[in-house]
């Protein structure tokens, strides 16, 4: 038993970062591809012509190993830097269908919230780093996205 709690220094550890952030946003979910019966009858109110807001919370979770000689996964700083490029700038205090030419023809769920976040975070970090996105639309609905 002698030496089995050493720790091997030159094993690779991997670890798992999250950053979480806060923004509002409003929207309105309508697919072009119904007619606005089927809208009204998918969505519900929802699908409101004036829309409605939401004050998500999204947690970006990086996933690799752990530096040796740093410590870290990833500089925090960096992190942050990217959520702000990403997420902050072009979603905080949006309209999503008007503002972010991306939804224009893309239903702003939730769902295809993450992927857009996801989509554009992960050109933004460095490779195979971004593990997951976690949206909190409300207390009670949470969409993850993990690139699949």
């Amino acid at each position: 038993m002698a030496g089995s709690c050493a720790t091997d220094s030159a094993a690779e550890r991997i670890g798992y970062i999250t950053r979480i952030e806060s923004f509002s946003a409003c929207h309105r979910l309508h697919s072009l591809h119904l007619s606005d019966e089927e809208n009204k009858k998918v969505y519900g109110k929802c699908n409101n012509p004036n829309g409605h807001g939401h004050n998500y919370k999204v947690e970006v979770t990086v996933r690799g190993k752990i530096d040796a000689r740093t410590g870290m996964v990833i500089n925090l700083t960096d992190l942050k830097k990217c959520i702000e490029e990403v997420i902050m700038v072009p979603l905080d205090h949006k309209n999503l269908d008007k503002d972010v030419p991306y939804f224009a023809n893309v239903v702003s769920t939730t769902e295809n919230v993450a992927v857009y976040i996801w989509d554009n975070m992960v050109k933004a970090l460095p490779p195979n780093l971004l593990y997951e996105i976690k949206i909190y639309e409300t207390d009670k609905n949470v969409v993850i996205y993990r690139g699949e």
